[in-house]
């Protein structure tokens, strides 16, 4: 069963819709509940006490419209499970993060959590045959999807530390795969994906800087596990199965990037990797005398490019995907060299 046109355009246009609504009344409820994040500690980059609960808004926003999906389309109904196996590690790992946001939580428990659902993610999608790019080797695609999910998820709650920044990169990424899940005929991965874009979409309406308010590791948990399984279940049409896995890391290369010079920075440092700190890619922007705005564009602009690299490998003949993937490649390896050798810890 096919997935119509104007029915892409009704889910993005409803997630874009309904977390652009929903984002001021969750702000007036953190401002009541006075659930702030206040820039208390030497990894805080903002200067003034921001709400919370934009997760929130954007967890509720994504629920909604896929349930008036279920509801109102029998396409979406004969696709039930699959959809069940996305939105509810992501509802229970937002939860995990809404009490981080509200209590504080070490961040053990919180990679034990992401760890679990890895797991239940990677044996739901082997068992279903539904895992985009499978190696042959039930072990090794367990192992690889738990280490996929995992990551992203970190990275995406990394990537979270400037306005902006987490929500522009998941929009642009979930709206790469959209595209390329609807070119290689995968509708319902289109359609998910077309959701996720149209939340966090909205949601920059108000995250955007200055942001008025933040998503928190509600939203950036929730987000991350949505785009982590949108883009391992990508099946993309390229020429060659090897080249079909670099997909993924191009679509959510700069999330990655920024996670990769974070961890080798900490650990050339001897610090916790999971210690905050001002040691991220926008950070270093804004140490090389580039405005907060200006930093998170640039990242925009760079997650773009990629993902249309992404498009590019997926589109073109062997010898030109070879070519585009080397390209990308390169740059993101420039880019880890230069980013890297941006000096760090200066209070911004």
């Amino acid at each position: 069963m096919l997935i119509l046109n104007y029915q892409y355009f009704a889910v993005f246009a409803l997630s874009f819709i309904s977390v652009g609504l929903l984002t001021p009344i969750m702000r007036k409820v953190a401002i009541k509940k006075n659930i702030f994040d206040v820039p208390n500690t030497t990894h805080k980059s903002h200067l003034t006490p921001t709400p919370y609960l934009g997760g929130v808004a954007i967890m509720l926003g994504t629920v909604l419209v896929l349930l008036a999906a279920v509801v109102s389309s029998p396409v979406v109904r004969s696709y039930l499970e699959l959809l069940l196996s996305v939105l509810v590690p992501a509802l229970f790992l937002g939860a995990i993060g809404l009490w981080d946001d509200l209590k504080g939580l070490p961040s053990y428990p919180r990679l034990l959590a992401q760890s679990v659902i890895g797991v239940f993610i990677s044996i739901f999608l082997i068992n279903t045959g539904t895992l985009g790019n499978p190696t042959g080797s039930r072990s090794l695609d367990v192992i690889l999807t738990v280490i996929w999910i995992v990551g992203i998820c970190n990275s995406i709650n990394f990537f979270d530390n400037m306005d902006g920044g987490a929500a522009g990169a998941v929009a642009f990424s979930s709206s790469g795969i959209a595209f390329l899940a609807w070119h290689s005929g995968q509708s319902f991965l289109a359609a998910l994906a077309l959701v996720t874009a149209g939340t966090t979409f909205g949601f920059l309406l108000w995250n955007k800087s200055p942001a008025k308010i933040y998503m928190g590791d509600a939203g950036a948990l929730f987000l991350g596990v949505l785009i982590a399984i949108l883009a391992i279940r990508l099946d993309p049409t390229t020429q060659s199965r090897a080249i079909s896995l670099s997909i993924p890391l191009l679509l959510l290369a700069i999330p990655i990037l920024d996670t990769t010079v974070v961890v080798i920075s900490r650990l050339r440092s001897g610090v916790s990797v999971f210690q905050g700190g001002q040691d991220h890619l926008s950070h270093r922007l804004v140490v090389k005398n580039f405005s907060r705005k200006t930093a998170v564009v640039i990242l925009w602009s760079l997650s773009a490019l990629f993902i249309f690299i992404s498009i590019l490998v997926s589109l073109l003949s062997f010898t030109l995907e070879i070519v585009f993937l080397t390209i990308g490649g390169l740059i993101w390896v420039s880019l880890l060299i230069i980013f890297l050798k941006i000096p760090v810890g200066k209070r911004i």
